[in-house]
């Protein structure tokens, strides 16, 4: 019997052969650029655009600015163009970068640890009104934002800051960005340990270092020795917290891996204790990591965060001790929960030496440059010459007589700049906004000072410890998910069916007691001209239905829905 003929077998389908490119990570091998970012920052540091600043584009004008550049390296010395006036945020997202720009520059000061004499702060204050037709809004970074900056006198702004021990310099970019710390480090009486020796020597170390000038992605730095936690160390890449060894004595926690914007995650212990002397080290090891290590493929992947998340905390311990320390580190304690629940040091408050400080808020960080000189004109008349900036945009004097604290306060008064704030003057935060951010969808700084007196108004008695915290897009600048209330930009269809600015809200938000993310209602949206209803609706909810001390944030894990809407 003859067999039955057999069909040709089908051609298998060639598949093509590419090298993996894995995650663009350096220290296995992957050198090559994968984005835009990668490729100009090869091409050249973003340091060396300085020169170009001073020699060329300060002399010809924002027209000679080469786009790499203008967005790009600019951002190493703390430059980014603004936001084109007259652009309403329906058309963020769709518009060429080109069409955003103004020919305008925000400036940002860094200002690490938040300390400045009263010389520096006549100087920040004189800049902006020569310079910045006013403006100097501080940050929740503790660092001075100047507006409307001409390519043209940037030279000239740094040689005034730079004599007086200031700079812009990795202000932004892909760099150790300014290093946060206790603004009243060396002066609080209930200080663990004062952690401005190690903040020195990690700036001497990486400051204008080409070793630390191209990282994948922007590195946030926290560090204090308050008990207070006054740092927001959980939403940092790293992060130092004073604890107390029972065998070695005061030192700090290590804490890795914490960011916000779209993808927000809380650091990790490392489980470790490190003395003073030896941050620094630990500090450039972890900086490391996330030079050879990090993820450089996509920029939405290219926090530390996202390697801490797929390495775990003993990995990342494990590798920062054999590859970067060639020695192991001491286990430790976590951080005792904060003392108070404000940690924002406004009040008047006794220093270790006898003498007292003062905090006070200004409105959501906005100052202008005649109010800075005026403040600095305040404090030395009252026997200081220090203060500080804060990470909820405020500020400190240092060092007053208790004879002239009175007198302090009655003459910040007078500038509305209350010492003796509401809850929700003192509470309430917003990022730049629509003013002048290419990024954002809706106006947050005249909104929030719009939203404090409104509240004041309805609410005079209301005395809770309250974060709110506003934001013109979904970047979380302003810290939205870890507020009592966060509020995160967007457009929004009102009652009659228009699209307006409005705001998705979060709720339950907190950092240091039971940190955690804010909590989303479902389809909750408020638009901008609603949100003082809202607002006042949830708190008489919540002083009606919160047990004896409950705070803000336990209430809203808790509470129905409804009770939320």
């Amino acid at each position: 019997m003859a067999a039955t003929p057999q069909k040709p077998a089908a051609a298998t389908p060639r598949r093509k052969v590419s090298r993996h490119r894995g995650e663009g990570q350096w220290a296995v091998g992957h050198h090559t650029p994968l984005n835009g970012n990668e490729q100009f920052k090869k091409d050249d540091d973003g340091l060396n655009v300085r020169t170009r600043i001073e020699t060329i584009y300060s002399k010809r004008g924002f027209d000679s600015i080469d786009p790499n550049d203008l967005r790009g390296r600019m951002r190493w010395w703390g430059l980014y163009t603004q936001r084109r006036p007259g652009i309403d945020g329906g058309k963020t997202a769709i518009l060429e970068p080109e069409e955003l720009d103004d020919e305008y520059f925000m400036l940002r000061v860094r200002i690490d640890g938040g300390a400045l004499t009263t010389q520096q702060l006549r100087v920040i204050g004189e800049v902006s009104q020569e310079f910045a037709r006013g403006t100097a809004d501080i940050t929740d970074r503790q660092n001075v934002q100047y507006h409307w900056i001409r390519i043209e006198d940037v030279p000239e702004i740094w040689n005034r800051l730079e004599g007086v021990g200031l700079s812009t310099v990795t202000a932004c970019g892909d760099t150790p960005r300014v290093m946060i710390g206790s603004p009243v480090a060396g002066i609080a009486a209930d200080e663990i340990i004062d952690a401005t020796p190690a903040l020195e020597e990690m700036k001497r170390r990486v400051l204008n270092n080409p070793a630390y000038s191209n990282l994948p992605r922007k590195f946030k730095t926290a560090i204090s020795g308050s008990p207070v936690l006054d740092v927001v160390h959980e939403i940092n890449d790293v992060a130092f917290v004073g604890v107390v060894h029972p065998e070695h004595g005061p030192g700090f926690d290590v804490w890795v891996g914490g960011g916000l914007s779209t993808n927000p995650k809380l650091g990790v212990r490392l489980g470790t204790w490190v003395s003073i002397d030896e941050v620094p080290d630990v500090y450039e090891g972890v900086l490391s990591i996330f030079r050879d290590y990090g993820y450089r493929r996509l920029r939405t992947r290219a926090r530390l965060k996202f390697l801490v998340a797929d390495w775990g905390a003993e990995k990342f311990r494990q590798v920062l001790e054999d590859e970067y320390l060639k020695r192991k580190l001491v286990d430790g304690p976590a951080p005792e929960q904060p003392s108070q629940q404000w940690r924002d040091h406004i009040g008047v408050h006794r220093q270790n030496d006898g003498r007292f400080y003062v905090g006070f808020a200004p409105r959501v960080g906005r100052v202008d440059g005649a109010t800075i000189t005026k403040i600095a004109d305040l404090a030395e008349a009252h026997g200081s010459g220090r203060v500080r900036t804060t990470v909820e945009q405020k500020m400190i004097v240092l060092d007053v007589e208790e004879d002239k604290v009175e007198s302090l306060v009655e003459g910040l008064e007078a500038l509305d700049l209350t010492a003796r704030p509401s809850s929700f003057r003192r509470g309430t935060m917003a990022c730049t906004g629509i003013e002048f951010c290419k990024l954002a969808i809706v106006e947050t700084k005249q909104r929030g000072s719009q939203l404090i007196d409104e509240l004041e108004r309805r609410l005079p008695d209301f005395d809770e410890p309250l974060t709110i915290n506003l934001n013109g897009c979904p970047n979380a600048c302003a810290r939205i998910q870890v507020a009592d209330i966060g509020l995160k930009g967007q457009l929004v269809v009102n009652s009659e069916g228009e699209q307006v600015e409005g705001y998705q809200v979060h709720l339950g938000g907190a950092l240091g007691l039971e940190a955690g993310f804010g909590r989303k209602v479902r389809g909750l949206k408020v638009t901008s001209e609603e949100l003082p209803d809202y607002i006042e609706r949830v708190l008489k909810r919540f002083e009606a239905e919160r047990e004896d001390g409950e705070r803000f944030a336990t209430w809203a894990a808790r509470a129905s829905e409804e009770a939320l809407s």
